[in-house]
C-alpha cells in the first residue's frame, strides 16, 4: 500500500530569454530557487487557533475551520529534522522565531491539507500571513520522520528525485493514477502528473545521475514502474538524506571557508578558483550609490546572477548567461551604499589558462 506522499502545487513555468540551451535555462532557474549560501532561514510554527483554513464539509454545503496549529510533539519532530539537515554541515542555518513576520519558513499542521512546501526561495513570494509549508498528518507516527526530512528538502530548493530526467523511469501511467486516487492520498490526475509523472528539466535535477535512495524519492510498491526492470518491484528510498543528497546541498551550501576572500570591493577582482560545473558566491558592499557593472572576465563560460539582501531577504536583481563566449558575462545594476549584495557565478567550462575572476566596477 502506498504511503501518504508530499504533494507540491503546480507552479507556472518561468520565462527566460529565447535561444538559451536547456542546461543554461536550468542554471538560471536554480539560481532563483536556491538560497544564497550563508542565509539564516528563520522558521515559525503557527500556534494561534485563529490561523486556520475554511473548507467545505462534503455533502452538507457547510463550512468548517481547520486550524494550522500543531502540538508540541509535532513541532519537536520538525525541529529534530531541521537539526538533522543542519548536521550535514551545510552553509545555511535554521533558527526558530516566535513572530511569523520574521520567518522565511512558516509551518502549519492543517490536518487533511497535505504535506508540502514552497521550493527554496519561492517561499519569499508567499504572503507573510500564509504558510510556506504544511504537514497534513501526524508526523510523530513511525516512518513519518522521512516525510518531514523530505519536505524540508523542498524548502532548501530540492525537487522530487524520482522526476529526474536521469531516472529513466517508465511508469504504468494508468496504474499510478489509480493507486494515488485511492487512500491515503486521494490525488486527482493533475496532482499525480505534477508530483510523479512529469519529468523535470535537466537543470532542475539534483545531479546528473539519478539517486533512488534520495530522501527526495517517493516510496512506491510494485506494479507502477515498467522499466528499468529492477524497479518493477517498487521504489524503496532509505528514509534519510543519502550521500548524493549531502553532496547536492553541500555543493550549493558549502560551509563557511575562513580562508575565503571578504566582500568584493568595487574596482577589484576576486579569482573564482572554480572547476567546470562548480559555483561560488561573492558579496559586494558598494562605497557609494550608483550604477555598477558586475561580471566575470578571463577564460570562462559562465552564468552570473546578482541578488540583493534587504530586510534579511535575498532578492533576485539580474542574471546573465555568456552563451559560451569568454570575457562576456556582465550585468548593469544599481547598487545602494549600506546594502549587501551577493554575486553567484556558475562555471561551465574553461577556455584556456588565463585568469578567471568576478569583478565589480
Amino acid at each position: 500500500m502506498t504511503r501518504r506522499l508530499c504533494s507540491l502545487p503546480r507552479q507556472p513555468a518561468p520565462c527566460f530569454a529565447p535561444g538559451l540551451t536547456a542546461e543554461r535555462l536550468g542554471a538560471l532557474l536554480a539560481g532563483r530557487r536556491m538560497w544564497v549560501n550563508g542565509t539564516v532561514l528563520h522558521y515559525y510554527f503557527y500556534d494561534d487557533v485563529c490561523a486556520a483554513s475554511v473548507i467545505p464539509v462534503p455533502g452538507t454545503g457547510e463550512l468548517r475551520r481547520v486550524p494550522w496549529a500543531g502540538g508540541e510533539a509535532q513541532r519537536d519532530a520538525v525541529r529534530a529534522c531541521f537539526r538533522e539537515w543542519q548536521g550535514l554541515g551545510i552553509g545555511v542555518t535554521f533558527a526558530e522565531v516566535g513572530d511569523r513576520h520574521e520567518a522565511e519558513l512558516r509551518i502549519g499542521f492543517q490536518t487533511g491539507g497535505g504535506s508540502w512546501s514552497a521550493v527554496g526561495r519561492e517561499a519569499l513570494s508567499v504572503g507573510r500571513g500564509e504558510r510556506t509549508m504544511n504537514l497534513g498528518w501526524d508526523v510523530t507516527w513511525p516512518g513519518e520522520h522521512a516525510t518531514v526530512l523530505h519536505v524540508i528538502g523542498h524548502a532548501l530548493g530540492m525537487g522530487h528525485e524520482h522526476q529526474s530526467p536521469y531516472a529513466g523511469l517508465h511508469w504504468d501511467d494508468e496504474a499510478v493514477y489509480a493507486e494515488l486516487a485511492g487512500p491515503p492520498n486521494f490525488w486527482n490526475r493533475e496532482t499525480t502528473d505534477t508530483n510523479v509523472l512529469h519529468t523535470l528539466e535537466a537543470g532542475e535535477a539534483s545531479g546528473s545521475v539519478w539517486d533512488p535512495h534520495s530522501i527526495m524519492t517517493f516510496p512506491f510498491g510494485p506494479g507502477l514502474v515498467l522499466e528499468p526492470e529492477q524497479y518493477r518491484g517498487g521504489l524503496r528510498p532509505s528514509g534519510a538524506p543519502s550521500p548524493a543528497d549531502k553532496e547536492f546541498v553541500l555543493r550549493w551550501y558549502p560551509p563557511a571557508d575562513p580562508a575565503a576572500p571578504a566582500a568584493l570591493v568595487p574596482f577589484r577582482s576576486a579569482p573564482l578558483g572554480l572547476g567546470p560545473g562548480e559555483q561560488a558566491d561573492f558579496t559586494v558592499e558598494p562605497p557609494e550609490t550608483r550604477d555598477y557593472t558586475v561580471g566575470t572576465f578571463g577564460d570562462a563560460d559562465t552564468v552570473l546572477v546578482v541578488f540583493e539582501e534587504r530586510d534579511g531577504e535575498p532578492r533576485f536583481l539580474a542574471g546573465h548567461d555568456d552563451g559560451g563566449a569568454p570575457d562576456n558575462a556582465a550585468v548593469r545594476v544599481r547598487l545602494v551604499k549600506g546594502r549587501r549584495y551577493v554575486v553567484r557565478v556558475r562555471l561551465y567550462s574553461t577556455w584556456g589558462s588565463g585568469e578567471t575572476a568576478v569583478m565589480c566596477w
